[in-house]
């Protein structure tokens, strides 16, 4: 049954699997999950204010701040004494749970500022109310996207911060609870588009709609790798003649590939900074080519070169002709990957687009061309037309 006052959702009983409530926003969490009609029914037997809450917060959108806030806090008048606060705090806490930190509005019902509880209930009587009213305690707008202020409520570190209309009036509030809720949602999505999925799946999510969510992705896939394997098949007669050249395209593959993830996943932590200026982003770029480049060199030439003289039981010769054609093509796709790796979140991110769905399809194939031409195209060179070693 759902009854009673401006907060008492929270007091509902029997909604779900006999869950007590305590708040606006769970209730709203459960209705989600409701078909349309039993969320209907159940909203109909609230009373007008519970109905006004969940409504307002059903008005913002999923992406939104707004969506996640609770009507659970406690608002006094800025204009009282400390007595007269501290009554107002006896009469509201009943029906609320988040009293560590008290909002302060204005004569006007504007947003004015902040009293932790403990300052209130150490202030003397004799004091003045604005002496303990923090004015630039910090809030956000129930319009704003959770992705675009999440690093600030997270550097707030307040146990719950007001949200406020655009007339500056307070509305509700967000805990720190819904802060870790919302960062844990964003990298759900993230991890999911970075698998190439449009948005996180259910474990009870029906087997259709997985297909159309991942369908898209792998026929795409599909045409991509089609493209590397055609490319490939224009250097068959190389590999015709140096067969041990096959040998070594799943490493440069990976290598390329490992590394245009890395710089992917930093890139996209960095580009969360959205003071970072033009010349640090440059700089940054530089930074990964550089990584590229040194990990290509520790992990090619020597190691190479010695494994095919000793493994394969070729000479010295062939066997560093054959480690520097792998550590040049391993040099050259490392750096390119590191560069796609950063460029392309970049440009999405310029583009206004996630740039975690910059991922797997796009710097995967663009990284594989590049390892693939680069690793081909030197070994037809430098073995065959410059040391004629075939």
């Amino acid at each position: 049954r759902v009854f009673g006052t401006r907060t008492d959702v929270r007091d509902c009983r029997g909604v779900k699997d006999g869950v007590r409530l305590h708040g606006v926003d769970e209730a709203v969490d459960i209705l989600e999950n409701l078909d349309p009609e039993e969320k209907e029914a159940l909203i109909a037997r609230m009373d007008q204010e519970s109905k006004d809450d969940i409504h307002l917060i059903f008005s913002y959108d999923e992406e939104q701040i707004g969506s996640r806030m609770t009507t659970n806090y406690i608002v006094i008048p800025n204009n009282c004494t400390i007595k007269q606060a501290m009554r107002h705090l006896i009469s509201q806490a009943e029906d609320n749970d988040n009293i560590d930190t008290i909002y302060v509005e204005d004569e006007n019902g504007r947003y004015f500022g902040a009293i932790e509880l403990k300052d209130l209930i150490t202030a003397r009587e004799y004091m003045k109310l604005e002496d303990i009213i923090s004015t630039s305690y910090p809030y956000v707008y129930a319009d704003e996207k959770s992705s675009d202020c999440m690093e600030e409520l997270i550097d707030y570190s307040e146990d719950s911060i007001p949200v406020l209309d655009r007339n500056h009036k307070i509305i509700g509030a967000i805990t720190y609870e819904d802060i870790a809720e919302a960062i844990d949602d964003e990298m759900g999505d993230d991890y999911a588009k970075l698998a190439g999925l449009t948005s996180e799946e259910d474990l009870h999510e029906p087997l259709l709609q997985s297909l159309k969510k991942r369908l898209p992705w792998l026929v795409l896939l599909l045409f991509l790798g089609m493209g590397v394997s055609s490319v490939v098949g224009i250097f068959e007669p190389i590999v015709d003649r140096i067969a041990l050249l096959i040998c070594f395209q799943s490493m440069i593959l990976d290598m390329a590939g490992n590394v245009g993830t890395q710089s992917l996943a930093v890139t996209i932590r960095v580009l969360m900074d959205e003071d970072i200026s033009a010349m640090q982003k440059l700089g940054f770029v530089f930074k990964e080519m550089r990584i590229g480049f040194l990990n290509g060199l520790l992990a090619s030439f020597v190691v190479i070169g010695i494994f095919v003289h000793i493994m394969k039981q070729k000479s010295l010769f062939f066997s560093f002709a054959l480690s520097g054609c792998v550590g040049i093509s391993l040099l050259t796709a490392m750096v390119i990957s590191s560069l796609v790796g950063v460029l392309v979140p970049m440009l999405f991110h310029k583009l206004k687009v996630d740039p975690a769905v910059a991922s797997g399809p796009l710097i995967t194939t663009v990284n594989d061309l590049v390892a693939v031409v680069t690793y081909y195209g030197l070994a037809e060179i430098l073995l065959v037309d410059v040391f004629h070693l075939v």
